[in-house]
């Protein structure tokens, strides 16, 4: 048994490539939208956190604190939630993520000495902010309050709900089905006005909404999402893997063979947001996509060389090892892709089977300084 075969050894290995799989993919398993990029902190979970929630008004302007962060003067009005701390300032610097003229939400962390964060708010927002569901309240009714939200024409209160949205369980989306049924879905699709990282989750949502067969009247269908794919091509920005999720929640397999006809070799793009797709569908669909499904196009995809070291990756987290051969065939022909001999010496690390090791044996004779290279390489997340 050569060392590289060793069980010990393997098991080293698939430890490490996998985390730095997962490293790679950005997906938490918690999260329903992994389409929806980064998003803040919502209010409800800000005011969850603060030791005190006030009403405070701007009396100076905007400024770089000492941290090079924006900050604001304020004057506390009056308390909403919690207690002052004792001896706070009159006069305090809050933090801001942009200047604020007149009244704004504070939030007085619980540290010793607190920290201050601010939200510009009119009445539209103070109202909102009083009423907004506690954190602890049940998933379904706190979903179908923000539901209601989406798009609300105050652009604090909008984003909000969204964000709400951004970080809940698939789970609690998909029970949220009849409020999201509410909501204009398709017709945001196709408004290019919308922010774009929302439109990911729409696509996603009118997914969820057709899958359920609402409204009861005209259920939707993946129409919508098909037509704004068609607009979006080579768009990373638009939201083109949440519109591609849409469609798998709704048509399941037919749904995943139509987007492996269209991510074509000539539309690499379409090809890595079709991968985001695929690795969505494994954690959340398995019910109505079956894993091997899964594995299938993800192997197709990883016959394109724009996007085969991603998708090799994704291959040994699904533990997909009768791709082993193909795999291995990539090592010649990636020379001049460090990324892509990583992945494929991650891979075969990684993979039990007999063949790996053989596979690995050959291109160690072959090519001892390229292998033992690429093996130090895939111990270390992609990022690095």
């Amino acid at each position: 048994m050569t060392a590289a075969s060793s069980p010990a050894r393997r098991r080293v290995a698939v430890g490490l490539f996998v985390l730095a799989a997962l490293a790679s993919l950005r997906l938490s398993p918690a999260v329903a939208c992994p389409f929806c990029g980064t998003v803040g902190e919502s209010i409800a979970r800000k005011r969850a956190g603060a030791a005190a929630v006030c009403i405070a008004e701007a009396v100076g302007p905007a400024a770089r604190d000492a941290s090079g962060l924006l900050a604001v003067p304020f004057r506390v009005l009056h308390t909403l939630q919690g207690t002052l701390p004792d001896g706070i300032p009159a006069t305090l610097e809050a933090r801001v993520a942009a200047p604020v003229a007149g009244t704004a939400v504070l939030f007085v962390s619980r540290d010793d000495p607190p920290r201050y964060s601010a939200l510009a708010a009119e009445e539209t927002v103070l109202g909102y902010v009083m009423r907004v569901p506690d954190a602890d309240v049940p998933a379904a009714e706190r979903l179908t309050w923000f539901a209601a939200r989406l798009e609300h024409p105050d652009a604090v209160i909008a984003e909000d709900a969204f964000a709400e949205f951004a970080v809940a369980p698939f789970t609690d989306v998909r029970a949220a089905a009849a409020a999201l049924a509410d909501r204009p879905l398709a017709e945001w699709l196709s408004d290019p006005g919308i922010d774009q990282r929302r439109r990911g989750f729409y696509g996603l949502a009118l997914g969820i909404v057709a899958a359920a067969g609402l409204p009861a009247d005209t259920p939707a269908t993946s129409r919508p999402l098909r037509e704004a794919l068609a607009t979006v091509a080579g768009d990373f920005r638009a939201g083109a893997d949440g519109l591609m999720g849409g469609i798998l929640v709704a048509d399941g397999p037919e749904g995943l063979e139509w987007l492996l006809g269209r991510a074509g070799p000539d539309r690499p793009v379409d090809q890595r947001q079709l991968l985001s797709a695929l690795r969505f569908a494994w954690e959340y669909l398995g019910d109505s996509i079956p894993p091997e499904a899964v594995v299938a196009a993800t192997a197709r995809l990883a016959g394109s060389v724009a996007v085969a070291a991603d998708a090799i990756v994704d291959l040994a987290r699904y533990g997909a090892w009768g791709e082993v051969d193909a795999v291995a065939a990539w090592w010649d022909r990636a020379a001049d892709d460090p990324l892509l001999r990583r992945a494929v010496a991650g891979y075969l690390l990684a993979c039990p089977e007999p063949a790996a090791a053989m596979h690995l044996a050959r291109l160690e004779r072959e090519d001892p300084a390229g292998v033992a290279k690429a093996r130090a390489a895939a111990a270390l997340p992609l990022g690095q």
